[in-house]
């Protein structure tokens, strides 16, 4: 246990998620760029929050290990990790026909952070919001997706939890 929690609470937390979200983008490229899966617009979000996400745990690297700046870069990170779930569970409810709404051609970024525009390769909405492709084993991506939403949430959580004991053990 003890061991987890010096994972936890090291860089190599940050690291490897910066890693996964890289992971994550390159996957989400190569089905639009290599398999021709155009993104929807709930699509082009979760890579806002993974980029966002992966912003965070560059900036935590780089920053010197205290605990006052890893409660606040891992609460930032939650952040992150809730909107990933949350656009992640969207996304599913409207493969699903469960859905409560429908997206358009609009990212919906605001006028002074217009992204789609600076990075269209990236984050421009080319597809409306259906169905997903398989990734692995009859997997849709949509699932895939709240998979690792779970999981980065759960590690947050679990880092989250490390870090107040070190603060209040100090």
């Amino acid at each position: 246990m003890e061991k987890l929690t010096a994972l936890l609470e090291s860089k190599a937390y940050w690291a490897t998620m910066l890693f996964g979200g890289a992971f994550l983008m390159a996957v989400a490229l190569y089905y639009q760029h290599i398999v021709g899966e155009d993104p929807c617009q709930a699509c082009v979000q979760v890579r806002v929050w993974i980029v966002a996400g992966m912003f965070v745990s560059l900036v935590m690297l780089l920053l010197p290990r205290k605990p006052i700046s890893s409660l606040l870069g891992l609460l930032v990170f939650l952040g992150t990790g809730l909107g990933l779930a949350e656009r992640s569970w969207f996304l599913y409810q409207i493969e699903n026909g469960r859905g409560d709404g429908s997206c358009g051609f609009m990212l919906g970024a605001p006028d002074w952070f217009p992204i789609d525009r600076w990075l269209p390769g990236i984050f421009e909405v080319r597809n409306l919001c259906s169905f997903t492709p398989d990734v692995l084993f009859g997997i849709s991506m949509a699932e895939a997706l709240l998979i690792v939403s779970a999981i980065v949430l759960s590690l947050t959580m679990a880092a989250l939890l490390a870090n107040v004991r070190s603060l209040r053990a100090a």
